[in-house]
């Protein structure tokens, strides 16, 4: 029994600290912040939750998340101008327009020439300006998930600061996770609390000779 109430115990606390981490995020993000690309690149990222303007994509760069020929999300590189070779900011994008460019691109044509046609035909699409909304990688998984996709980068050959900024397109903060998690770390605190004191309250009887 002292062994459960002491996983409880543990399993609450871990609640709370999730818990405070999502709340707080949440609270200091209450709506996308609007900041321009080249505010963003000189000073870094003020909050997690941003909507970037004054991009251009670079879909030449994009590289699939995955691995695989099927495409699940994108990293795609967004520039202040379509002539930059050094990346400062890398968004996942998960649009399906761009993934179904991207794949008809790379795997629906049966020569070279075909696609560089295809490729001219869409250049403006390629280069094209974009707002990006979302949030900046952050926290462990992110941090992880950001690690993952800077060896991947780094791999295809992308020319990125170790700084680069990581962004998830169309990703939000948790609105009542944090709220949530804080609400049942403390009821279980609160149960493991009352617990302890009713085996305090009732003392174990020493059996007779």
């Amino acid at each position: 029994m002292r062994r459960f109430r002491f996983t409880l115990i543990a399993v609450c606390l871990l609640l709370l600290y999730l818990g405070y981490n999502d709340a707080s995020l949440s609270l200091r993000n209450p709506g996308p912040l609007s900041i321009d690309l080249e505010t963003l690149i000189a000073q870094g990222a003020p909050r997690e939750w941003l909507h970037v303007t004054g991009g251009y994509q670079n879909l030449d760069e994009a590289i699939s998340t995955s691995g695989q020929v099927e495409l699940k999300a994108l990293l795609v590189p967004l520039v202040q101008d379509p002539a930059d070779q050094r990346f400062h900011l890398l968004f996942e994008t998960r649009d399906p327009e761009i993934l179904d460019l991207i794949y008809t691109y790379h795997f629906r044509f049966d020569n070279v020439f075909a696609q560089e046609r295809f490729r001219q035909e869409q250049a403006e699409v390629f280069m094209a300006r974009r707002d990006v909304t979302g949030m900046v990688a952050g926290g462990f998984k992110g941090t992880s998930n950001r690690d993952k996709l800077m060896q991947l980068a780094q791999t295809v050959g992308l020319d990125i600061p170790a700084d680069v900024i990581m962004l998830s397109e169309g990703k939000e903060p948790p609105r009542y996770r944090g709220f949530f998690f804080l609400a049942m770390g403390l009821a279980g605190l609160i149960k493991a609390g009352l617990m302890f004191k009713g085996s305090s309250s009732h003392p174990t009887v020493p059996s007779g000779p």
